[in-house]
Parts: C-alpha cells; structure tokens; sequence
C-alpha cells in the first residue's frame, strides 16, 4: 500500500503540493454550506416566514440522496468527473438560495445545492481509501479533518460578520465564489481510481452494491455509530442559533465564537487521533470516544432540565461532545472502508448518505418541538450520543458478512 509519500510522488509538482489543501476543502464544502448561514437562521425565519430549520432539512436530503446516486457513478467513471459536475451545480444552487423570496425556493435551491455540495466529502474519502490502508487512511482523514475544521470556524464568523454590511442573501453569493473557486482547483487533482480498478458492470448492477453493504457486518457497525454520534451533531448545529441566540440571547456577530470553540476541540482531537492510532487500535479508540460522547449527552440533558449553569451548562457539555467528531468522524469512516476497497466510492456514499442524512431526523424533531430552550436539543444529543456509543460495544450480527478484500 502506498505511503502519504509515495502519494505525493504520484501527483504533478504543483497537485503534490496542493493534495491536502484540496481535500481537506473539499470536505468542508457541505459544513461550510450549513454553518456559514447560521448566525442568519433568526432574521432568514423572520423574512421568509417559516420555519427556518427547514433549510437544513433540505440540504441533507438532497444531500444524502444524492450520494446514493453519486457513488456507483464514481466506481464506474472515476472520482475527478463527478467532482467538476458536483461543483457546476454547487455554484448554481448557492445562486439559486441567494435570490431566493420564500421558503419553498430556498429548500428547493438547498437540494440543488446539496447534490453538488456531497460529491466535495464523499470523493475525497473515496480518494483516500483509494491510495490508502486501514490505519493510514485514519492518519490521513485525521489530517484532513484537521483542514476542514477550518470552515465552521471561518464559517460563522464571517458570516455574522457579512449581516453588518449586508442581508443574508450575501452570504450565499459568498458561497456561490467559493464555489467557482473550488471548481478550479479540482482540475488540479489527478485521478486517484486507474481505468482497470474501475467497475465493469452497468449502473444498475453497480447500484446492487448497496445491498451488499447493508448485510456487511463490519461496514453497517462503523456507518452506525457515525450515523447515530451524527444525528446529535445536527441537533447542536441546527439547534444552537435559536438556542444560543434567542434564549440566551447571544449577539449574532458572536455566535460564531461559541460554535468556533467546539470546532477548535476537533481539531484538537484529530491531531490528537492522528498520534493515538499508530499506536492504539481503532476499535479502542473509538469506544472510548463514543463513551465520552455519552456522557457528555447524559450530563447536557441533566443541565438542561434543571437548568444548570446557564450558557456554560450548555456549552461545556457540548463541546465534549462535538470535540468527539476529531475521533469519531475519521476512525468509523476508515473502519467501515477497510473491508470494501473494489467498492470504495458506492461505500462511501452509502455511509456519507447515512451520516448526513441523520441530521435529517434531528431538524425535523427542532423545526416541530423546539421552543428556543435547550430541552430538545438537548435530548436528542443524549439519546444518540448513547446509541453510538452502543454500537461500538456490541457485535452486529446481519444474515451475512461478506469480506471482499483487505489492503
């Protein structure tokens, strides 16, 4: 199996030097398209008067649907194509919201947007597991983790700088450069999956694939602990604008500082990950990472009822909890991987469409229950948060586990 090195050595001169820039950005295209508008939510409810929520609801369905779709495509054709095509309707989409007049546009634009934002992560994970093995391909996401968590930073806060000068629809012709932007620098990546690596089945049989998946032990046990740790990450994203905003009554310009120490916790913990796992196994790692997950949760809904400690009571548990994702996120993508390296962009896909598509569950629950206070927010967090770390704890047991190779 190749090393980072070796990786390196494959690419041109100037795509060698930008490999990790790009990839790192291009996983942060789908947290930068959510997390740039937050600290909008409030005033975007107020001028297209309705729930606000629903923005998030239909990014992640065009999101995870469209990954479904995404994935055999890049099996069959390669990884660089389905990039271009995924940034073209990223531009058009983020258009599309900034003129956007009511809700029913701006979610129809947010699918739209969703469907070329999705190719930005899944590819890259693709392309990772296409140059690497088991424990690299954790170090490698680790490091790109690391890069992406630049975005939900940056993100926010700029955007709740934008909202001085300008209304909300700026923020999304903001994205509509970054968009053009990435476009570009994908004609800078060389083709990770070689012609003969590539599926040789039609479409239709290469959607079988996802049957596959579904009854592979291994595969569904890291995709669910993701998906489960993800549905109270949504929770939080989602919920915390109105929460910190409205009930605690935080300035939108400072919103995304209370969302960019949760980020800085990542990053922390994917530099962290990075040195844990050459040394301690993966599935270890994440059982303690899922624990402190749970506990975080347990210990967010105990102040939430009993309103604890105000803001802080919110927010320490939180960033427990979220700081997480630096272990979670990489370890669970590069196990549920390691097992299907012929199907590596259909497995990607699958697990990206579960991952992101939980947030689905969680704005759904937000947009119908939420009242501004942390309750509901709170309780989602805590519930998934115990159920991720379930699945690190047990043996899925499926009709069937099928190993189609190991690198």
């Amino acid at each position: 199996m190749k090393s980072i090195s070796a990786n390196i050595e494959s690419q041109d001169k100037t795509g060698s030097k930008y490999l990790l820039v790009i990839l790192g950005a291009l996983m942060a295209i789908t947290s930068l398209s959510t997390d740039i508008y937050l600290p909008a939510m409030p005033q975007m409810g107020l001028d297209l008067k309705g729930d606000i929520e629903l923005t998030i609801t239909g990014f992640l369905i065009g999101f995870s649907i469209a990954q479904i779709v995404w994935g055999p495509i890049s099996d069959k054709y390669g990884r660089k194509t389905p990039l271009v095509l995924g940034m073209v309707l990223f531009i058009i989409g983020s258009i599309g919201c900034a003129m956007s007049e009511t809700i029913v546009q701006i979610m129809i634009w947010r699918v739209v947007q969703a469907f070329g934002a999705c190719t930005g992560p899944m590819l890259s994970r693709a392309m990772v597991r296409d140059l690497f093995g088991r424990t690299k391909s954790a170090e490698m996401l680790s490091t790109l983790m690391i890069l992406m968590a630049i975005a939900p930073i940056v993100g926010p806060l700029f955007g709740g700088q934008l909202l001085k000068f300008s209304s909300w629809h700026s923020i999304f012709w903001a994205l509509s450069v970054i968009g053009v932007l990435m476009l570009l620098s994908t004609f800078i990546l060389k083709e990770t999956l070689p012609q003969e690596r590539r599926a040789d089945t039609s479409l239709r049989e290469a959607f079988k694939k996802y049957k596959i998946l579904l009854a592979h032990s291994s595969f569904m046990k890291y995709t669910l602990c993701v998906t489960f740790y993800y549905v109270g990450a949504y929770a939080f994203i989602a919920g915390s604008p109105l929460v910190y905003i409205e009930h605690f009554g935080v300035a939108p310009q400072n919103y995304g500082w209370l969302f960019a120490v949760n980020i800085v916790g990542i990053m922390g913990f994917s530099f962290v990950n990075r040195i844990l796992i050459r040394r301690f196994n993966l599935d270890k790692l994440l059982r303690y990472a899922t624990f402190i997950a749970m506990i975080a949760g347990i210990v967010l809904l105990i102040d939430a009822k009993i309103e604890l400690g105000g803001i802080y009571g919110v927010a320490i548990p939180i960033f427990f909890y979220f700081s997480m994702n630096g272990i979670i996120a990489a370890n669970s993508t590069a196990g549920a991987l390691h097992d299907v390296p012929e199907m590596a962009g259909a497995a990607s896909a699958l697990l990206g469409s579960l991952q992101y598509g939980s947030g689905i569950l969680s704005s759904l629950i937000l947009a119908t229950l939420a009242d501004s206070t942390p309750w509901t927010m709170s309780v989602i967090i805590a519930f998934f948060g115990i159920a991720a770390a379930f699945m690190m704890f047990i043996n899925l047991r499926f009709p069937y586990t099928l190993k189609l190779g190991k690198s």
